[in-house]
């Protein structure tokens, strides 16, 4: 395993800091070699594609340190994780996702039973539980150089200035960094960044509640991270989809090849031939 860098190392080089969702470890490498300084991996993706469930609350902190530990395998970049509502202890969870190679995690103000953030009929906890997370979690990073970030839904359902109060709150309990969740309008982010004494992250997932804002368009409102937590994963899912139809419904693949990856990629992205040479099996 590499060194990991930390998010805020990587924050310190850019602004706002694009976040990008991966779901293995090939996609990791795929999106350090296009430059990203940040991966994510959400808890929609762990369900979605490595257990083919839908996105709630279904999987385990294990099914999710397993992913975390074949990413980090591979690259250096600091990797964000969705850890939920902490599986009724943050503080194991922030140790286990440690030790798998993650560089920072968030939780949320969810009940248990928690739902997608840009889906209805989601309940919040007290902002009292939710600090009791957050210190939990702290407890976890035994002076380790880990992100605790927390996300809040509370926008959704308590509006604009009860999203900013839990959030004030929690990064007195010990948050490093904000998570705002499902805001949609632009000058909602600025009035709550405006609030905020660290850095803010939006949430710039596709089919949600808020736009699809450009990097300058946050930038110029003090969000600090950007995220685009499922745009890969989506994209392979429609291209895969697409494909399988073709396949099916023309008998062969040759009208597809000029939309594939060569094995000649695939290989410089894995770095083949010194993995090759390095086992003493040349060609």
């Amino acid at each position: 395993m590499k060194r990991i860098k930390s998010l805020h190392e990587s924050l310190s080089l850019e602004h706002p800091l694009q976040v990008v969702g991966v779901i293995n470890a090939y996609c990791a490498l795929l999106a350090e070699q296009a430059g990203f300084r940040a991966l994510y991996l959400s808890g929609a993706g762990v369900a979605n594609a490595s257990y083919g469930l839908p996105d709630l609350g279904m999987t385990t902190l294990d099914d999710v340190a397993i992913d975390v530990q074949r990413i980090a395998r591979v690259t250096s970049i600091p990797l964000l994780v969705d850890a939920d509502t902490g599986w009724s202890n943050p503080e194991l969870t922030t140790a286990t996702l440690i030790k798998a190679g993650a560089s920072g995690l968030h939780l949320e103000d969810q009940i248990e039973q928690k739902r997608c953030g840009h889906r209805p009929g989601k309940t919040l906890v007290s902002s009292a539980e939710m600090i009791d997370r957050i210190k939990s979690a702290v407890q976890g990073k035994n002076k380790n150089q880990f992100t605790i970030m927390a996300r809040t839904d509370a926008f959704s359902v308590e509006g604009l200035d009860a999203a900013i109060k839990r959030s004030q709150a929690y990064i007195e309990a010990g948050a490093d960094m904000i998570f705002a969740e499902s805001l949609r309008d632009i000058t909602q982010y600025k009035t709550f960044t405006q609030e905020m004494s660290a850095p803010v992250l939006a949430n710039i997932t596709e089919f949600g509640k808020t736009p699809l804002y450009t990097r300058d368009e946050l930038n110029s409102v003090g969000i600090q991270l950007m995220l685009y937590p499922l745009t890969l994963f989506r994209t392979m899912s429609k291209t895969a989809i697409d494909a399988l139809a073709e396949l099916k419904q023309e008998g062969t693949q040759q009208g597809m090849i000029h939309r594939m990856q060569t094995r000649e990629s695939l290989y410089d992205c894995l770095d083949y031939h010194r993995h090759e040479e390095e086992q003493g099996k040349r060609p």
